[in-house]
């Protein structure tokens, strides 16, 4: 049913009475709520726990939780969860990680891990004001900021720096306090966050002991970390001798599959029509990595378009280049991850996936995650130029077209052989099932 009313206080009501209202919107209301349970955890403190994650639970939303052995990255090898619901993109990132580590694998050839933050405010008195008493405020707010930077700074983090820069070309006599910090092993948003309110509330302090008695010349606009982290970035690489290409060609002799993998990464970083697609097989495998791990994904994806388009034109994150025989993959990207705090603590398929990755610090976690997102980018254009994009994605996709159509036993073993060459739709199966049935 449509329920068109307002309904107030839904967040004051207990988890079975929000559910058992939800439920009453479905057309069958009681299977609907018997789902909405069946998908929430039978341990009584984990439900509890996992519930408190978010605000107004009534289920969990479960996508399927997989593995990409052999990624290899600095000569350590890798097993590495994926949480996402497209069985191709685990499939490719694996091929591609295992052709990868028989040369040599993935290396980490730059990693920096400078995280922003703001406070903008507007100036309604005389500008230079401002510049002349920036060396004293400088001090005030830092010499503040000391007792929430302290066990962070014992950990070997803190503040990096703290510049005040002209922001009038937003709005007139508009300022903003940039902070840089390092966070360590932590994500740090809400450390970051902390520091910069508190630095707001201390700017309003200053000035009004500072000055003025014509009235308050200083307004705080907001103050929040930035998710454009173009200071805080992996790079990493892969190489090896075109010869070894043999055997993923296809058909291909392997000076011509090297050429279009050259020319297929030069249309990205060249046609942003080409590079919006390139850059989303890329972040296919860097957010189920993720996600699988409790990292903030919509973080990662907002930060990584923002930096393909850098110069004023969106392009690919990742290149190629040759140098003799040799061809290399290369890929850089944003990326503000943590491995400590948060979700990663408090979500237990988070916890077992850093173990399963033998507890990596933020910065090897960088290098994973941008690795798996390297390899399922080539797997990607390894595709288009050879069978197609379609021919390993459907034949993937044909286990979900016939669940659909709740084909099981003979006769979806028959399927599973006939399309095993053959180009697989969802009409293509459908012809194929009737033809089987008539």
């Amino acid at each position: 049913m449509i329920n068109n009313q307002i309904i107030h206080g839904f967040s004051k009501l207990s988890e079975e009475e929000k559910r058992n209202f939800i439920a009453a919107l479905c057309k069958e209301t009681s299977l609907a709520g018997e789902r909405f349970e069946r998908f929430l955890m039978e341990d009584e403190a984990e439900r509890s726990q996992f519930l408190d994650l978010s605000e107004n639970t009534i289920s969990s939303f479960h996508t399927p939780y997989g593995i990409a052995p052999n990624v290899m990255v600095d000569g350590k090898v890798y097993h590495v969860p994926m949480a996402i619901e497209e069985s191709s993109v685990v499939a490719a990132a694996s091929h591609s990680a295992r052709f990868w580590a028989g040369c040599g694998g993935f290396r980490v050839t730059g990693v920096s891990t400078i995280k922003l933050g703001h406070v903008y405010f507007t100036w309604l008195g005389d500008p230079e004001y401002i510049w002349e008493r920036w060396h004293l405020l400088k001090l005030f707010l830092l010499e503040r900021l000391k007792k929430l930077t302290s066990n962070m700074v014992r950990r070997g983090g803190g503040i990096l720096s703290l510049e005040l820069l002209d922001a009038a070309v937003t709005a007139d006599n508009l300022f903003k306090l940039e902070l840089k910090v390092e966070t360590i092993n932590s994500m740090g948003a809400n450390f970051i966050n902390t520091c910069l309110e508190d630095m707001a509330e201390a700017l309003d302090l200053f000035f009004a002991v500072d000055n003025d008695p014509e009235g308050k010349k200083c307004q705080v606009a907001m103050a929040i970390l930035s998710n454009y982290t173009p200071q805080c970035t992996v790079t990493v690489e892969a190489s090896c001798t075109i010869d070894h290409f043999r055997s993923i060609a296809e058909r291909l002799p392997v000076e011509v599959f090297a050429e279009k993998m050259l020319l297929a990464y030069r249309i990205a970083g060249n046609d942003p029509s080409r590079a919006v697609t390139h850059n989303k097989g890329i972040m296919n495998g860097v957010d189920a990595v993720l996600m699988a791990t409790g990292n903030d994904y919509r973080a990662a994806e907002a930060a990584a378009h923002a930096f393909a388009a850098r110069d004023g034109q969106y392009r690919a994150l990742s290149w190629s280049t040759m140098e003799g025989d040799e061809l290399t993959i290369g890929l850089t990207i944003p990326l503000a991850v943590g491995t400590v705090g948060g979700i990663t603590n408090l979500h237990p398929l988070a916890r077992l996936s850093l173990e399963v990755l033998g507890n990596p610090t933020a910065k090897e976690l960088m290098g994973i995650v941008a690795s798996v997102g390297l390899a399922s980018n080539f797997a990607a254009i390894r595709s288009l130029i050879t069978t197609g994009i379609q021919k390993g994605h459907m034949r993937l996709h044909l286990s979900n077209i016939l669940n659909m159509l709740n084909v099981d036993g003979v006769m979806r073993d028959e399927a599973e052989l006939w399309f095993a060459n053959r180009k697989v739709s969802f009409n293509a199966v459908k012809h194929f099932l009737h033809e089987r049935t008539v």
